[in-house]
């Protein structure tokens, strides 16, 4: 058998970095938060040793791994591929190659979201590295799989897909009590088919996700910092996402583009004035007027 390699891949995220395989190296994607998850699979538990290892993801021919926060992957990237490389192909067995991850129960849970045409539906699987928001069948096309069959429904309006959970959003033409049992299942078995959740290179590249960091004034950087940190996991807790666009310096003016449950939800405006604008002027002090919405 051929031995397995790896390259190092950056992603747009900073703390998380893709170790690229020339071999598939298991079916679906998968996830582990702590050594404790990790019982089934030995490799994600060795790396778990290292001190600067937060998470571990684990898909058909790539591994990323997210570290603690403003760690210098430059230092020790190497070695880290280097432990993989070795790891793998020191017993390429059958047997062997479960050390990866065996097999667990997909599971999917719906949760209602404060916009009442959106409902979240969470996985205890990773779907993607990078958040994205389709709004037709034309942009999901090439793109997404799964939010190019879920436009296959008449009464879908909007998908977005983020790390474990994908966002659907409806139209008015039925209650989510007629249909949310039937989506819950074409989403479940869509994943555990093996398909393409969503192409990687091409995952919110047209969501202004993607921004050359170095090249950004500090309040720029200091304003991402704060929506990764304190903004995100609010938001993706109910079945949103927002991301930085854009700073204007002279009217000190803050755009994001919404996504997911908080793109047209009712609160989204009161969300971004009294929660997220005010917590910027706090800690950006002097510098931050005004947050808008440039699409909602």
């Amino acid at each position: 058998m051929n031995t397995i390699s790896f390259t190092i891949e950056k992603t747009d995220i900073p703390t998380i970095i893709k170790f690229e395989s020339n071999a598939v190296l298991t079916r679906g994607t998968h996830e582990f938060n702590s050594v404790d998850e990790a019982s089934a699979s030995p490799l994600t538990q060795q790396l778990f040793e290292f001190p600067f290892v937060r998470k571990v993801m684990i898909s058909a021919n790539f591994i990323a791994i997210e570290s603690i926060d403003n760690f210098d992957w430059s230092s020790v990237q190497e070695d880290v591929k280097d432990f993989i490389v070795n790891f793998i192909n020191e017993d390429l067995k059958e047997s062997q190659q479960q050390v990866m991850y065996k097999n667990n129960v997909l599971e999917i849970y719906m949760e209602s979201t404060p916009n009442p045409n959106t409902m979240k539906f969470a996985t205890n699987r990773l779907l993607a590295i990078n958040g994205a928001t389709f709004e037709s069948v034309n942009e999901a096309k090439n793109t997404s799989l799964l939010a190019e069959a879920l436009f296959g429904f008449e009464f879908v309006n909007e998908v977005f897909i983020s790390e474990n959970y994908v966002s659907v959003t409806k139209n008015d033409t039925v209650n989510w009590e007629e249909i949310q049992s039937e989506l819950r299942t074409f989403i479940k078995k869509f994943i555990e088919s093996g398909q393409e959740i969503i192409k990687e290179n091409l995952s919110n590249q047209s969501s202004a996700e993607i921004h050359n960091y170095e090249n950004l004034d500090d309040t720029s950087k200091q304003v991402i910092a704060i929506l990764e940190k304190y903004v995100k996991p609010a938001v993706a807790s109910d079945g949103g996402n927002i991301v930085f666009h854009s700073y204007d310096t002279d009217s000190k003016q803050v755009s994001v583009i919404l996504q997911g449950a908080c793109n047209g939800c009712p609160s989204s405006t009161v969300t971004l004035k009294n929660g997220i604008e005010n917590m910027l002027k706090q800690m950006i002090p002097n510098k931050i007027e005004s947050v808008k919405a440039i699409n909602g």
